[in-house]
């Protein structure tokens, strides 16, 4: 018995939803996402109490449906968070010489390369440069929780953060663990 999936996903008073068929449109404040869902899950919206819901349900017991339910249910709950409050990213760039500028659309990013790396910003993400001092920070936003870990996972695959110095792009909740350098073996 899923356990994730037996749970509703509660809608905010704000957010509109659409389904048709197996296809599901959260429309909200912060912009509208749109989903095609497992066949083998029916979600319907549940009005108790004037409060809304999501509630869905497999059609049969079957391994695969079970887990899929679960992952349907967290699918959905993201899409009605994203559209209701959105989500955010923030990436921190260090080391000496080391910047990101936007061009237009575009993330110029100085990593220590011979040359600088211009990234483009798919459409669905919004980024901006947070300067804090010395220090150069990449804010990403957007109501697609997986596009934005994606793309954010792009920008740090650029240059990974090293374990000696720390240098490099990582998640500004991300911990390095350092290592010793050939000093701090003696």
């Amino acid at each position: 018995m899923s356990r994730i999936g037996n749970a509703p996903v509660e809608l905010p008073k704000d957010v509109k939803v659409n389904i048709a068929g197996s296809i599901v449109k959260i429309e909200g404040p912060q912009g509208k996402l749109e989903r095609d869902c497992r066949p083998e899950i029916t979600i319907e919206v549940k009005e108790e109490e004037g409060k809304r819901s999501l509630v869905l349900s497999r059609k049969n017991d079957d391994k695969s449906t079970r887990a899929y339910h679960g992952l349907e249910r967290a699918l959905l709950n993201n899409m009605v968070q994203g559209v209701a409050k959105g989500y955010e990213k923030i990436l921190e760039i260090n080391g000496v010489g080391y910047k990101a500028d936007m061009k237009g659309k575009n993330l110029n990013l100085g990593l220590g390369y011979s040359h600088d790396i211009d990234f483009k910003v798919p459409e669905g993400i919004k980024a901006s440069i947070l300067k804090e001092g010395r220090d150069v920070a990449v804010k990403l936003e957007s109501v697609d929780k997986q596009l934005l870990g994606q793309v954010a996972a792009q920008i740090r695959s650029l240059r990974p953060p090293e374990p000696y110095k720390g240098k490099g792009v990582k998640y500004r909740d991300e911990v390095i663990r350092r290592k010793a350098g050939k000093a701090g073996a003696k």
